[in-house]
């Protein structure tokens, strides 16, 4: 496998692996360089984004010969091994994101072992931030310990053991060495921000590799999952840990900004924020495989973060809590010059009536995997499901966050589940209020879905009451329990017909045009598939899904199904955790 980058000097969205410490994450491509990596946090404006553009920064490491390449990730771990292979000899780059003894460092500390295996291999690396979208002018702050590299408030400082330095008097630093059989060398990047720089013993940051790979073990040795598939859903319950904020709680929805969901441009957001709708689906993953300090404390900042927003729910926030800021647009070329390059999302602000689903779908997986409510959340929630009982009568945005606001099934049916879980948890004694009330707006949103939302031309469930198009994310509603029966079933069927393109799903009618297929909902294919009774059909599914990861098991938001490269942000918490619910279905787990 040989890694090349275009004329403009991108990548396919295939060719990265992710690696992570809890607070960040960091893209590596298959020729050694890191294009993308937030510092200090994921949702921070990145110091490194050559993903997005040539000249926002990057950090390469590779053979300066022409090489062969192979990699996969350290067993149970976000640990990168990859191995070059040159006429001369043969090296293996392990790349982590350190964590401490106790968790994750007070520090970024980005480590990049590297260690000789066959004869001599020529490297050359170099560190070489960008512009932080457009904010700032790197500069290097060369010292008696070691060169260290600023970009605005950011701190870079380079660490390294026989790694052949050659410190640049410009905006980057770089070097070259020779591996021989047995040799170990290393280049590392520690980082700050808007705090004192520590530049710890290179040593210390080549042992801490091994600390990090031993963290990941014991986490991955705690993953209570034995069922169909485990392979697959171990890398995915890994790759959704990378998205994790763990200095909050919160669940970031993807890795990235801006990677297009079209090659025509337009469709280019943000996905480093909080979604209530992912996190939901989410923590449906991981409370099922036995994850509970990740489910605790993604639970528990959701609900202090609906207690200070009151009534007026937010579709997402930033990982920290806060509302986000106004979108801009920096002047970058985006990914293989699609843009534009957006800084924020536009749906901040939007009325998406499935959220209320998604808040009391969360609490109810809470409470029956054995927890208590505390007395300031059932106060909350009984003021929102009063709420529900209002307000689901309006049009919204609906799931896909669209300008358009109409009356979609999939939104009605998001109403629906929030009252069907706030009267299983006030009969589990976890919630107080007008349960009858609850109970009978429940009843009145299904006898609406059943009239309005079912179309008897098309033997579907339509997207909206009147129209003939169809959505995906109707299959959720299997999965809730709306409806295993045959209209459900006749509801895959006219979707995988209208909306399939081979076992891909598009996300509604007409997107055949717009952009590519969207992963999730094939996904959410296999999980309907089951409800209904469908199992064989659902295996047939899942076997053809599973080799559309790429080559160390990672999925971006979407798939062009004419060539299967990766479109959209990656890594996409959504898609990960769509295949772990299909596998929990598949081994009647869900």
């Amino acid at each position: 496998m040989i890694a090349l980058r275009d004329e403009a000097g991108f990548v396919d969205l295939r060719s990265y692996a992710a690696i992570g410490d809890g607070r960040t994450v960091a893209l590596v491509a298959l020729d050694g360089s890191i294009d993308w990596y937030p510092t200090p946090d994921l949702d921070s404006t990145p110091s490194f984004a050559r993903l997005l553009d040539p000249d926002e920064g990057f950090i390469a490491l590779a053979p300066t010969a022409e090489y062969s390449v192979e990699r996969r990730y350290a067993d149970g771990s976000n640990v990168l091994e990859t191995t070059y292979t040159t006429a001369t000899g043969s090296v293996r780059i392990t790349d982590s994101l350190n964590t401490g003894v106790a968790g994750r460092l007070p520090w970024g500390e980005l480590a990049r072992r590297i260690d000789g295996l066959t004869g001599t291999v020529d490297m050359a690396w170099s560190v070489a931030p960008g512009s932080c979208f457009g904010t700032a002018s790197p500069w290097l702050d060369g010292g008696t310990d070691g060169p260290v590299l600023r970009v605005d408030a950011v701190g870079l400082g380079i660490r390294g053991i026989d790694h052949g330095l050659k410190v640049s008097t410009g905006r980057s630093v770089e070097g070259a060495f020779t591996t021989s059989e047995g040799s170990r060398h290393l280049v590392a990047v520690v980082s700050t921000h808007d705090e004192p720089l520590p530049l710890p013993d290179p040593q210390t940051i080549d042992d801490g590799v091994d600390r990090t790979i031993t963290n990941w073990q014991a986490w991955s040795d705690d993953f209570a999952y034995d069922g169909e598939y485990r392979h697959a859903v171990l890398r995915s319950a890994l790759t959704l840990k990378l998205l994790l904020h763990s200095p909050s709680g919160s669940i970031a929805a993807a890795a990235t900004t801006s990677l297009p969901e079209s090659a025509m441009g337009g469709k280019n957001w943000d996905y480093r924020y909080a979604w209530v709708r992912d996190t939901a689906y989410t923590l449906h993953a991981l409370t099922r495989v036995g994850l509970r300090e990740e489910v605790h404390a993604a639970v528990s900042w959701l609900l202090k973060n609906l207690r200070a927003q009151r009534s007026d729910l937010e579709v997402f926030t930033r990982l920290n809590g806060d509302i986000p800021d106004a979108t801009r647009r920096p002047d970058l070329t985006g990914w293989r010059n699609i843009g534009p390059v957006v800084d924020g999302n536009p749906a901040a602000g939007q009325l998406q009536l499935g959220v209320f689903g998604d808040v009391f779908d969360i609490v109810w997986q809470y409470v029956q995997a054995g927890h208590v409510l505390d007395p300031s959340t059932t106060r909350q929630l009984a003021d929102l499901a009063d709420l529900t009982c209002d307000i689901w009568h309006r049009r919204d945005a609906g799931m896909w966050e669209l300008p358009e606001e109409r009356h979609y099934v999939s939104s009605k049916l998001g109403c629906w589940n929030a009252l069907r879980c706030a009267v299983l948890l006030s009969e589990r004694g976890q919630l107080q209020g007008p349960v009858e009330r609850w109970a009978a707006e429940r009843d009145r949103i299904r006898d609406w879905v059943e009239e309005h939302g079912w179309s008897e031309e098309r033997q579907s469930y339509v997207w909206y009451p009147g129209s003939t198009e169809l959505d995906a994310s109707i299959l959720l509603h299997a999965m809730s329990g709306f409806d295993t029966g045959p209209r459900m079933s006749a509801t895959i069927d006219a979707l995988r017909e209208e909306l399939g393109a081979g076992p891909l799903l598009y996300r509604y009618s007409g997107m055949q045009e717009e952009e590519a297929t969207f992963v999730a909902c094939a996904y959410w294919a296999v999980s309907a598939l089951v409800a209904v009774g469908r199992r064989d059909e659902a295996v047939d599914l899942m076997e053809e899904l599973l080799p559309l990861a790429n080559d160390v098991g990672i999925m971006s938001e979407m798939v062009d199904p004419s060539d299967d490269s990766f479109m959209g942000n990656l890594p996409q918490g959504l898609s990960h955790l769509a295949l772990i619910v299909a596998a929990l279905s598949l081994s009647g787990k869900a």
